[in-house]
């Protein structure tokens, strides 16, 4: 349809290739996509620390606002959004706004404001977009969301070629993979401690991901990595992109994800499209993410988050059952082929940006 307008309004540095996050990637993606199915995309970039944003950024977040032409429909990340009532509320009552949420921010600070701060928006603008069921049922529960006016837009996944998906695994999967900005929500600490459990085992772990967003909690990894006497074994390799994560994937047995929260879980579906099972806590949409095969059937296995012996304990039998391994590759592999792409996630989008135009 012709004249269909969309003002995405994100965080500052959604191209910037040194910030890669799930948010930019799936911001990038919908932007991306929407436009393939013509719409008139354009992105008003914010600086400030979101979600905690100062004066200052609220009042770029209002200019960033009030620069949406009349008729145009507002997508705004939910990490600028959140915690921004003050802005966003008069807003919502002058064009359309859309509140794209990756991660309610109540979920995951104990900051005594983000709630209410949070709920006033959500129930302010005109619907909210998350990125899974998992978070749908939160923001719910929570915040009391007319059910009518909440969408799930499940993140995609780029199709992979079929010449850098795992062809040749290492007969004893001993080739760990864990990706994720290295930081204490990621787990990286959970995973260290599992993997000094099994020291007297052979196996190799890269962690690849941002070094810098949490550099105490590198610090806390490189000693727990030296103080176990593994660092010839674990390997923080930064981050990665592109055809760089690609060989990473493709170099690797079995994604390994010990996440303390997460509402969906993007490298699962990367992992998977590479071909690779996957040993992932049970938290938040991260069951969700894995899936099953048509048959039913996991692609990988799932453990308590925060328990480092139990992760050991399934790291161990993943090195241990070639049974188990081959069952967990076939399983892979055969949900690759039900995973959906980035252009239904920007149709589901658009279709939410349709209903409030």
């Amino acid at each position: 349809m012709a004249g269909r307008s969309v003002n995405l309004v994100v965080p500052e540095g959604i191209d910037d290739p040194s910030r890669p996050s799930g948010g930019n990637t799936y911001d990038r993606q919908v932007r991306r996509w929407l436009r393939a199915e013509g719409w008139a995309v354009s992105t008003r970039e914010v600086a400030g620390d979101w979600p905690w944003p100062d004066a200052e950024a609220r009042r770029r977040l209002q200019r960033a606002l009030e620069a949406v032409p009349a008729g145009a429909v507002a997508l705004v990340d939910g990490l600028v959004a959140s915690a921004s009532p003050d802005v966003l509320l008069p807003a919502a009552t002058r064009r359309p706004v859309v509140v794209l949420v990756h991660m309610p921010v109540a979920s995951w600070t104990a900051e005594r404001d983000a709630s209410s701060l949070e709920r006033a928006v959500l129930r302010a603008v005109a619907s909210v977009v998350v990125t899974s069921s998992w978070t749908r049922r939160w923001l719910l529960e929570h915040y009391g969301l007319d059910p009518a006016r909440v969408h799930v837009a499940r993140p995609g996944v780029a199709p992979v070629s079929t010449n850098v998906v795992t062809g040749t695994p290492a007969d004893d999967g001993t080739r760990l993979l864990c990706v994720g900005a290295v930081t204490p929500g990621k787990g990286q600490d959970v995973l260290v401690s599992a993997l000094a459990e099994l020291g007297d085992r052979r196996w190799l772990c890269e962690l690849v991901g941002s070094s810098t967003r949490a550099p105490e909690f590198v610090d806390g990894v490189r000693q727990q990595v030296r103080e176990a006497g593994l660092e010839d074994r674990v390997v923080l390799a930064g981050a990665r992109t592109g055809s760089d994560l690609d060989a990473s994937y493709a170099a690797a047995d079995v994604l390994v994800l010990p996440t303390r929260g997460e509402t969906y879980g993007m490298v699962v579906t990367e992992a998977l499209a590479h071909g690779l099972p996957v040993i992932a806590s049970a938290v938040g949409g991260v069951p969700e993410a894995l899936g099953r095969t048509p048959q039913g059937e996991l692609p990988g296995l799932l453990v308590p988050p925060g328990d480092a012996h139990a992760l050991a304990g399934t790291i161990g039998r993943w090195l241990g059952d070639p049974g188990l391994r081959a069952r967990l590759r076939d399983a892979a592999r055969a949900r690759r082929g039900t995973l959906t792409g980035w252009p239904e996630t920007a149709d589901e989008v658009g279709r939410v940006l349709e209903e409030v135009r």
